[in-house]
């Protein structure tokens, strides 16, 4: 299979990135700068062509794929996003495609290695309802951008839900104040992508890397990066935005409510504020030790364009929220600082005493 490459990779000074962003730019020359335009510039888009378009349609669609997967979905408005998980009969995330219905078809926006996967197992369920599932990758490309860009056609729009609590949801971080992911918000434009080109040729241009920065502040998980063949929902706070507790059955429901209300899940996220002296930034998987012991591995690492150095990691449930952290990477060293994203005590919400771990507002713990 020849490897996806992006036509604006061939725009001035444009770099490409690897790993679940090969095949786009990573930055134009100014990683920085673009960073600042993607919150500060009107029109500013990321290149997000490398993810996958899966489309299902038919009049069962909405409630098939509620029978299916860890949200709600019965009820999604024309024009409104949501987020779902597809998890293993052990509860693990299997695919976590984003979300959008506009009135006759049901859009998945999913990253490029889970969406021959995702349509595969989506096939087999099929059996004799009224829907038809397809892969639409090689007819739409994906826009990122930090508000609504007009001229980008009439194709649906996915907005992040994070970090709000769905219905049906629950936060299972302890703040005391604003959540850090409210500082940003985040549209995914779904576009021709025989008009890639076309459509962005007179629009600024911020690459991977700058949406990846945004991303990591605001404590945002991703599929592919924070995610492996062992993680459930808790780990991430995922329960927040993609997992409606009081749904029926579906494929990993008994492991979703049994940690929730009787147990804690094995890891947790958090982010790392880096040591910045060191001029350089961990890989993805660089191991994160607590003194001599490892407790977990970075994730997803960027330098964001006000906070420095970050990264977002998942530890051991019992690593010490309050411990200095060393990240390793080969022979380099970086000390780290721990924002606790999920709570050590996260789940056992059964006998609970109120007020630690939220749902909705407004709801009952």
């Amino acid at each position: 299979m020849t490897a996806y490459r992006s036509p604006l990779l061939d725009r001035p000074g444009a770099v490409e990135a690897e790993g679940l962003d090969r095949g786009v730019a990573a930055h134009y020359g100014d990683p920085l700068r673009e960073q600042r335009a993607l919150v500060r510039t009107p029109g500013t888009v990321v290149d997000l062509s490398q993810k996958g378009v899966v489309t299902v349609t038919g009049p069962d669609r909405l409630s098939w794929l509620t029978t299916l997967s860890s949200q709600v979905l019965t009820g999604l408005a024309p024009g409104s996003s949501a987020e779902t998980l597809f998890l293993s009969v052990q509860g693990r995330i299997e695919t976590a495609p984003h979300v959008v219905d506009d009135g006759t078809t049901t859009w998945l926006i999913t990253e490029a290695e889970e969406t021959a996967p995702l349509v595969a197992w989506l096939e087999s369920m099929r059996f004799a309802l009224r829907v038809e599932v397809a892969d639409r990758s090689g007819a739409w490309a994906v826009l990122g951008a930090s508000a609504p860009v007009p001229g980008l056609g009439d194709g649906p729009v996915w907005r992040d839900p994070w970090p709000a609590v769905a219905p049906g949801g629950w936060s299972y971080a302890a703040l005391d104040g604003p959540h850090p992911g409210e500082e940003r918000t985040w549209w995914e434009h779904l576009v021709p992508r025989a008009e890639l080109d076309a459509l962005t040729r007179d629009l600024p241009l911020a690459g991977a890397w700058a949406a990846e920065a945004l991303r990591i502040a605001a404590w945002r998980p991703r599929w592919g990066a924070e995610t492996d063949e062992r993680t459930i929902p808790h780990e991430l706070d995922l329960l927040r935005t993609a997992v409606h507790l009081q749904k029926g059955c579906y494929k990993g429901q008994e492991t979703v409510a049994r940690v929730h209300n009787l147990g804690h899940p094995p890891r947790r996220l958090v982010l790392l504020d880096l040591d910045g002296s060191e001029h350089t930034l961990p890989s993805p998987g660089a191991e994160v030790l607590a003194g001599e012991r490892a407790v977990g591995r970075v994730t997803s690492v960027q330098l964001h364009h006000e906070q420095g150095p970050i990264a977002l990691a998942v530890l051991k449930r019992t690593a010490d929220p309050e411990a200095r952290l060393l990240v390793t990477d080969g022979e380099q060293r970086w000390a780290a600082a721990q924002q606790v994203v999920v709570q050590p005590d996260a789940g056992q919400v059964v006998g609970r005493q109120a007020g630690f771990l939220r749902g909705p507002r407004g709801a009952r713990p």
